[in-house]
């Protein structure tokens, strides 16, 4: 199994700090963000992992090199204009070939069992199982809800960034279905089967969530969640990276990952 580790983007809500530093070499707590996915894949045994580059990308490669200083194997795949989060899969169709695939954000930091999860996702028919988190109803995210056996039957998708401003998949879903279904959060991880690679847009840029998942959900596609309870952080903006950045300086997480 292979991955990708998704660094391309501009990192604007943490600017000044992004114009000179690309978002996933920002460091958090005495390491770059990137290494937190690059490490989790590596204790996974998931050696032959995938960045995608544009912002400042000569100095992720630089910092990066060939992998082997993690005890990996890494590709970089050069982004001449920003692809989206799902275009990046266009270029790396030979890197992943036709055997399931992981995909994560370069910027989260969770106490994840990976081996469960993609054990989880072999044992249960789907095209890709994302890692999930309990969603309070006023959370500014997109809303990925449940069922009781962890299937996916509706994504809500934010429209811009106005929390309780939704563009549901599918549309139509009845009121006593949409009642027993338990909202949860996107953790910026998800193991994939190759068909997502065939089901993509023809060009870039496109959004996985919006112009692949989304409308494959509401054409009868199988998607699953896998639940998460534990540590988990993001960095979203310049103020959550300064918290994030003054909590790991007093109490370092705990990711089995980093021994």
């Amino acid at each position: 199994m292979k991955a990708l580790v998704l660094s391309a983007g501009y990192g604007e809500r943490l600017k000044p700090l992004t114009d000179i530093t690309p978002k996933p070499l920002l460091e958090v707590g005495g390491r770059p963000l990137i290494h937190y996915p690059l490490l989790m894949l590596r204790r996974a045994g998931i050696l032959d992992v995938a960045v995608n580059i544009h912002h400042l990308g000569e100095k992720i490669k630089a910092a990066l090199g060939d992998g082997a200083q993690l005890g990996l194997r890494i590709a970089y795949s050069p982004e001449p204009k920003l692809a989206g989060t799902g275009g990046p899969l266009l270029a790396l169709r030979g890197f992943f070939g036709a055997e399931p695939f992981v995909l994560l954000n370069c910027d989260t930091l969770v106490d994840l069992d990976l081996h469960a999860m993609i054990d989880f996702h072999r044992a249960r028919p789907a095209i890709a199982t994302f890692l999930l988190r309990a969603s309070a109803t006023d959370d500014p995210y997109s809303r990925i809800e449940c069922d009781d056996e962890m299937r996916i039957r509706r994504m809500r998708l934010l429209k811009g960034r106005t929390a309780g401003e939704f563009n549901d998949f599918p549309a139509g879903l009845s009121e006593t279905i949409a009642r027993a279904l338990r909202p949860y959060m996107y953790c910026g991880v998800m193991v994939c089967e190759p068909e997502v690679l065939t089901i993509t847009p023809a060009a870039p840029p496109f959004s996985l969530m919006s112009e692949v998942f989304a409308p494959a959900l509401a054409r009868g596609a199988t998607l699953r969640g896998f639940f998460h309870e534990g540590y988990f952080r993001t960095v979203d903006d310049l103020a959550g990276y300064r918290e994030l950045c003054a909590e790991l300086a007093v109490a370092p997480p705990p990711l089995k990952y980093l021994d």
